[in-house]
């Protein structure tokens, strides 16, 4: 939980000490000595009548409750806060975009896993925080690389129908040497199922018929990841 912002702050920026500053700070120090607030309040560029950017952040982040929540918030969500417009929600969701093809652009050029955590990034920043399910695949071609992530099937908020023959289709379309399949459970913990269990079997055997590799079953929620691969759980019985 982000704690309650120091509303007392309303000095103007540009009468704070240089280093205090946050564009004069990252241009120092770079942006990991940036808090959320500070980095946010770079993208906002102006305050409110007596509050500044840093301040107005901070009223965001914990309006919101998180980061991840601030970012996936609706149009309609975020203009309820005092001051906040439509541009300013384009300007943080077209950064944000950025930061989720630069993720896949990387999986694209270098072997999954030659950078493992981008993977679990990627998914994470992709459809962690929505609120209903959907099911992708990642196709790979023989170095592993990334050939395309393509949404396959959208559910509700507790349920995907997923159909294997779908995803061999697809899969023999795009030349893939090898997948990754993964979903996101909305509703909470990234545990899997007996059910996604039981698909991830049926998968790794329906794709090893058609010298196609199932590498791993990932599942992302607002409170976790989890990896079938990590487990030891993609071995056919």
């Amino acid at each position: 939980m982000v704690s309650r912002p120091d509303l007392s702050a309303h000095t103007p920026i540009t009468d704070w000490p240089k280093m205090e500053q946050p564009r004069e700070k990252l241009r120092a120090l770079g942006a990991p000595a940036l808090t959320d607030a500070e980095l946010l309040a770079i993208f906002l560029r102006v305050g409110v009548k007596g509050k500044t950017a840093v301040a107005l952040a901070e009223d965001l982040l914990y309006h919101f409750g998180s980061l991840p929540r601030l970012l996936s918030c609706t149009p309609e969500e975020f203009t309820q806060i005092h001051g906040m417009g439509i541009s300013k929600w384009s300007q943080i969701q077209a950064a944000y975009e950025l930061v989720k093809r630069s993720l896949e652009e990387s999986l694209t050029q270098d072997s999954i896993f030659s950078s493992p955590s981008y993977v679990r990034e990627f998914l994470q920043a992709k459809f962690g925080r929505l609120p209903h399910e959907i099911f992708l695949c990642l196709h790979l071609d023989s170095r592993l690389h990334l050939i395309e992530c393509q949404e396959l099937f959208r559910g509700s908020l507790t349920h995907t129908t997923v159909y294997p023959r779908e995803i061999l289709k697809e899969a023999l379309a795009r030349n893939a040497s090898a997948l990754i399949v993964a979903h996101n459970h909305p509703s909470g913990s990234p545990l899997p199922s007996v059910a996604d269990q039981e698909l991830t079997q049926m998968l790794c055997k329906a794709l090893q018929l058609v010298d196609i590799s199932l590498l791993d079953h990932c599942i992302v929620s607002t409170s976790g990841f989890f990896s079938f691969s990590d487990e030891g759980l993609m071995n056919i019985d």
